[in-house]
């Protein structure tokens, strides 16, 4: 029987030490975003994207997070909002009366639970939720935008909310 002392296939080729180190180098400086940082602008940038839809579908509360600007007086559910969904929406199984106040209400709670960190992991999962619900029977179409929106509320969802959060300060005070 013969059988060859050396490994006669072909090898790929090696990448330079130099190289091999500027790549490990680049990686462990991406290692070192902290997830408090990561978690803090995930929290801040998905509020601000179902809270701007929350504004659209009610009147007499208009608080802009990104200018910093507000007037209050006594929010209602704007008609443009029934009419949207009942025209445009169209959900299966909830009628446009029902679901526009509740989408109104859930565009304005969660949004603002996730800016302050209180019930993030509850609050994400119910945006997800919503966006899963938009994704198959609203937007089917804008699955690229949804899936970003997913992602970041599913991040919230696996690895919480951060330091800077309500959440943190009451699992450090349970202890």
């Amino acid at each position: 029987m013969n059988t060859p002392l050396v490994d006669a296939r072909p090898r790929p080729a090696q990448c330079t030490n130099t190289l091999t180190g500027a790549i490990r180098r680049a990686i462990a400086l991406c290692a070192r975003v902290p997830h408090d940082f990561i978690a803090l602008l995930a929290r801040f940038s998905i509020a601000a994207v179902f809270w701007k839809s929350g504004q659209t579908k009610v009147e007499g509360l208009a608080i802009d997070l990104i200018d910093g600007t507000f007037s209050v007086g006594i929010p209602r559910l704007a008609d443009s909002a029934v009419a949207l969904f009942a025209d445009e929406y169209r959900l299966p199984l909830l009628p446009p009366e029902i679901a526009a106040p509740m989408a109104a209400f859930a565009e304005h709670l969660f949004p603002l639970l996730l800016l302050l960190g209180l019930a993030t992991r509850f609050s994400a999962l119910a945006l997800l939720g919503m966006t899963a619900v938009i994704q198959l029977f609203v937007y089917p179409g804008a699955y690229p935008t949804h899936g970003v929106w997913a992602a970041v509320l599913l991040y919230l969802v696996a690895q919480g909310p951060g330091a800077i959060s309500i959440d943190r300060w009451i699992a450090a005070r349970c202890r």
